[in-house]
């Protein structure tokens, strides 16, 4: 693995080998056990102290007083102070302050007691200047939910991201009132999960957030009305995808049915099609043309779908490929 080194090399004297070296490391004078004559090298990044000639690690931990910057890879002309990144899905956006309620101070004394208190009212009015407004305390509430869906489905971070987006768009334009906290914010998922053609359901995810789905499916709505989003539609290959694995079906198969699909993407039958229940019903006829042994029922309960939608999606595929 490549490292970054800091510039400055030190002699078995402890002279600078190269000028222009503005940070040394915590101890100057360090020599390599192995033979005095070797330079030792200083990593910023792990600060260490490091023979140049055998590699041995002559001295951890050490302070490194380099200035800490964070590069873009994207543009290595840039430099940033490090610290916590800001994100669309914190209340705050990660900008705001706290208090710690420790009453030690940053050179690690005890403060006194005379200055507990002041530090006691310092803390109440951060406090209450943080949560002082109904916006930020629904903000708060909204990404509390936000950040348990992401957990239990496994949510990227850019899909989280322009989830908390559309969150924030829906309260500024204030559609958020009068109407659940919850649901719109299983409406925001769902819009960031179709716009990332991510295999996500209105269903599965307000089952995961414990909401009801007709509210949701009408939050929906109103983020499609107001935000003015311009949606792609469900790409059917992952939705065969997705019920391919969880119904343990061959590859020989999902390959077939992908070979299928395509076919029935371009006749006007697929038109006005739930795309879940097209998929499970090809997904089923390409297991009985490889003459695999599955069941509706497997196929129906990967999919989600009732054995009767099954059957009535199947009698349009044998249309297609009798």
């Amino acid at each position: 693995m490549n490292k970054s080194f800091s510039p400055l090399m030190l002699s078995a004297t402890g002279e600078k080998t190269k000028s222009g070296a503005q940070n040394e490391p915590a101890n100057g004078f360090v020599k390599c056990p192995n033979n005095l004559n070797h330079s030792v090298i200083f990593d910023a990044e792990t600060t260490e102290t490091i023979c140049s000639d055998c590699g041995v690690v002559i001295q951890g931990n050490s302070e490194s007083l380099d200035s800490e910057w964070h590069v873009a890879k994207e543009d290595l002309e840039s430099k940033n102070r490090t610290g916590m990144p800001t994100s669309l899905a914190f209340h705050d956006m990660g900008l705001s302050t706290l208090i710690s309620y420790s009453n030690v101070d940053a050179n690690g004394c005890t403060i006194s007691q005379d200055q507990r208190g002041k530090i006691q009212r310092l803390r109440r009015w951060n406090k209450i200047s943080n949560n002082n407004r109904s916006y930020h305390r629904n903000l708060k509430n909204a990404f509390n939910i936000l950040s348990s869906i992401r957990d239990k489905l496994s949510l990227t971070d850019p899909l989280v991201e322009k989830s908390a987006y559309y969150y924030r768009k829906a309260l500024d334009k204030r559609i958020i009132k009068g109407r659940s906290i919850r649901a719109m914010v299983v409406a925001s998922v769902y819009a960031a999960c179709r716009e990332f053609n991510t295999p996500r359901t209105l269903e599965e995810i307000s089952r995961t957030a414990n909401t009801d789905i007709v509210f949701s499916g009408k939050c929906y709505r109103l983020l499609l009305r107001h935000l003015k989003l311009r949606l792609p539609t469900v790409d059917w290959n992952m939705c065969l995808a997705k019920i391919a694995n969880k119904s343990d079906v061959s590859e020989k198969s999902y390959r077939r049915a992908l070979q299928m699909l395509t076919v029935i993407k371009s006749e006007p039958i697929s038109l006005g099609k739930d795309p879940k229940a097209l998929a499970v019903a090809v997904l089923y006829a390409a297991c009985l043309q490889e003459h695999e042994k599955v069941s509706q029922t497997q196929v129906a309960l990967a999919g989600e779908t009732s054995i009767v939608t099954l059957r009535k999606r199947f009698l349009d595929v044998k249309k297609i490929f009798p």
